[in-house]
C-alpha cells in the first residue's frame, strides 16, 4: 500500500495567544518540505480560537475552503453579502474563485470555538466566487458514513469545484467499514477527529491522519468510539 502517515504530535504547532492551530501541512510561518500538500489537499488546519476574537477580513482567490466547526460558533462576513453563524453539526464552503474577502469571528464572550479548515485546489480557475452553508443533521447516519461533500451540486451536501468526496462517520461500536472509490486514480485521506481505528491496517489515533494512493478501496476497523472524516481526493495538481 502506497501511503504517508501524519502523526497527530508531527504537525507544526502555531500559538498566536487569541489562536492554537495545529497545521498538517505547510501553511503561514510553518514550513515542512515533506508536507507541502497531499494532492490538492492544500490546508488541514485545527484551529481553536478564544471567546471575542477571531480572522479579521482578508482576501483569497482560486481556492476551494472548507470549514467544518467541531465546537463552538463562527460568525462568518463576507464581501458577496453574507453574513452567518455557523456551528457545530454544519458544514461550509466558498469557491474563492476570482477572489474573495471574508472573516470568521468567534464572538461568545466566554466559550472557545474550534474548527477543521481546509483548502484544496481548485479543477477549475476564475470561477464566480460562492459560498454555500449547510446543516448536516438530515444527512447524518449512526455508525455509518455519510457524504457531506462532493463535486455535483445535487449531490448530498455541499460542492466544490474539484474532483472529490467527503464523508463524516460517528461510530460508537466495534465494527469494520469498507469504502469504495468515487473516481479512478483518486486518492484517500483519513483524518481521525476522535478516537482511535485502523486504516487499511495502519494504526490511528486521536487527530493522526494518512494518505493513501493507489488503492480503489480502502478498509476501515473501528477499534474505539471514534468520529472520522474521510476524504476522496483528487491526485492530479
Amino acid at each position: 500500500m502506497n501511503y504517508i502517515l501524519y502523526k497527530s504530535k508531527e504537525r507544526g504547532y502555531v500559538d498566536m495567544g487569541w489562536l492554537k492551530t495545529y497545521h498538517t501541512f505547510s501553511f503561514g510561518n510553518y514550513y515542512n518540505p515533506s508536507a507541502i500538500h497531499f494532492g490538492v489537499l492544500r490546508v488541514l488546519n485545527d484551529d481553536v480560537l478564544d471567546p471575542d476574537n477571531g480572522f479579521g477580513m482578508h482576501p483569497h482567490e482560486n481556492m476551494e475552503i472548507i470549514s467544518i466547526p467541531l465546537s463552538g460558533a463562527l460568525t462568518h462576513k463576507d464581501n458577496m453579502g453574507h453574513e452567518s453563524v455557523i456551528k457545530k453539526g454544519e458544514i461550509q464552503v466558498m469557491s474563492a474563485g476570482t477572489g474573495v474577502m471574508h472573516s470568521e469571528y468567534n464572538k461568545h464572550m466566554s466559550e472557545k470555538a474550534s474548527l477543521l479548515q481546509i483548502w484544496l485546489f481548485p479543477n477549475q480557475k476564475n470561477v464566480t466566487p460562492r459560498y454555500q452553508q449547510m446543516s448536516l443533521q438530515l444527512l447524518e447516519k449512526k455508525n455509518k458514513f455519510y457524504q457531506v461533500l462532493s463535486p455535483n451540486s445535487d449531490d448530498e451536501g455541499v460542492w466544490i469545484y474539484q474532483d472529490a468526496w467527503f464523508y463524516i462517520g460517528k461510530f460508537s461500536l466495534p465494527m469494520s467499514v469498507d469504502h469504495l472509490i468515487n473516481k479512478q486514480g483518486n486518492g484517500f485521506y483519513v483524518f481521525m477527529i476522535s478516537g482511535s481505528s485502523k486504516i487499511n491496517g495502519v494504526e490511528l489515533n486521536n487527530r493522526d491522519g494518512i494518505g493513501i494512493r493507489d488503492q480503489n478501496e480502502i478498509k476501515i476497523d473501528i477499534t474505539s468510539p471514534a468520529e472520522i472524516l474521510l476524504m476522496e481526493l483528487s491526485m492530479a495538481v
